[in-house]
């Protein structure tokens, strides 16, 4: 990591249906690819409680997150200035306990719950996809 290097945080939902793991993947704004919800850190709040914030802003979602993170992914994040910056992600599993109906980011995202397998081969990011795939 270099000194460039932004970190960003990100919940992986998670529940269990019939005895099966499943993880729910969101589509991005912009491109509408699926990701899982992620943000910057927050001023007053730790890592992990920021990425349980961006969850529900983005997802709907809320339940107990991890304290240590999962894992990480990096990725190049393209400016408005058509720059690019250098981020990593740190990972927290969140156990969802609640789907809400109704969340701020609703009318700019669709959620699906898939497979750990199938929300890997969704995702772009390698490091990403290890990650979910070993849920």
């Amino acid at each position: 990591m270099t000194r460039d290097t932004k970190i960003q945080v990100a919940a992986l939902p998670l529940r269990k249906r019939k005895g099966k793991t499943q993880v729910l993947l969101i589509t991005s704004r912009e491109t509408k690819r699926w990701v899982i919800p992620k943000g910057w850190p927050m001023d007053g709040v730790t890592d992990y409680q920021a990425a349980k914030i961006e969850a529900f802003e983005e997802a709907g979602v809320d339940g107990r997150i991890s304290k240590v993170p999962l894992g990480h992914f990096d990725y190049e994040k393209r400016l408005k200035s058509g720059g690019v910056k250098h981020v990593r992600v740190m990972i927290y599993a969140l156990k969802v306990s609640t789907l809400k109906r109704n969340w701020p980011e609703k009318d700019q995202r669709e959620r699906k719950w898939f497979s750990p397998e199938a929300a890997a081969e969704r995702v772009l990011e390698d490091a990403l996809k290890a990650i979910i795939a070993a849920v």
